[in-house]
């Protein structure tokens, strides 16, 4: 496994500022879906369509955040054997390449420890963490353990988030600011929300770290959006595991319509 000594935020920091198009582009996957193998060859097409940063996601078996395209891809992840040390080693093979951010829920960090958790993650190679349940500043181990191995803890902030709250998990962002475009469950939709400019301004106001627009994000037109309004990065996610779902060549096929969203941010190819 990997075994870089760069810090995960500075990592993230870098693939931002080196973004080949407007705003850093951020495709999601599910670890061990259709397959461990698979999806790492998804992870591959992903980096050499034009992504600067993935994110990684652990297929778990309560999933608070995610749609139903993208629960049912854990759950067939489930279904085919994927468990954590798996998607380590999918993680490990795809850092090498880009920075991979690993996306899971709070009991697969506590039940082997977080101080464990991390430890593995970070041999792996992996630069960031984000656990959508586990609520900022609840769980100061995490936060700890994060800090000693140099992962960063990536927060997440959402469009009823107070202003003052705001203010407190943006300043202490690490990696950058996941800001959630809408209140629900990821998945697609027809347009970007009319208030994600908004929502954009309001945390590039307060955030140290760059700020990225996720949850909704489907088209190169929702992307292009986003950048111009300001989003320092775009993450795309049910639109890439529908896309893995439906078709014989899943790499392909999400190799496609990353190339697109690439285009959208204004890429050079």
């Amino acid at each position: 496994m990997s075994t870089t000594v760069e810090a995960g935020h500075e990592r993230i920091a870098r693939a931002f500022a080196q973004a080949r198009g407007s705003a850093a582009l951020m495709p999601y996957m599910m670890g061990g879906f259709p397959s461990l193998e698979e999806s790492l060859r998804i992870g591959e097409a992903y980096v050499a369509a034009g992504a600067d940063i993935i994110e990684l996601g652990f297929p778990y078996s309560d999933p608070l955040a995610d749609g139903p395209v993208i629960q049912e891809a854990g759950t067939r992840a489930l279904e085919a054997g994927t468990n954590v040390a798996g998607v380590l080693e999918v993680a490990a093979r795809l850092s090498a390449s880009v920075p991979v951010v690993a996306m899971c829920y709070a009991n697969m960090v506590f039940a082997p420890g977080a101080e464990a958790f991390v430890e593995r993650l970070r041999r792996s190679g992996a630069s960031g963490l984000i656990v959508p349940d586990l609520p900022y500043g609840a769980s100061p181990e995490v936060a700890r353990a994060c800090e000693r191995h140099g992962v960063a803890l990536v927060p997440l902030v959402a469009p009823t988030t107070p202003p003052a709250r705001l203010r407190e998990i943006a300043s202490c962002a690490r990696g950058f600011l996941y800001t959630v475009s809408v209140v629900g469950t990821t998945g697609e939709r027809e347009r970007l929300q009319d208030s994600a400019e908004r929502l954009i301004a309001e945390a590039k106001s307060v955030a140290g770290a760059p700020v990225a627009l996720g949850f909704g994000i489907a088209t190169p037109e929702h992307a292009a959006r986003a950048a111009a309004a300001g989003a320092d990065g775009v993450i795309v996610g049910t639109r890439l595991v529908r896309a893995a779902m439906e078709d014989s060549d899943p790499a392909a096929a999400v190799g496609e319509v990353v190339s697109e969203l690439a285009a959208g941010l204004g890429q050079a190819r």
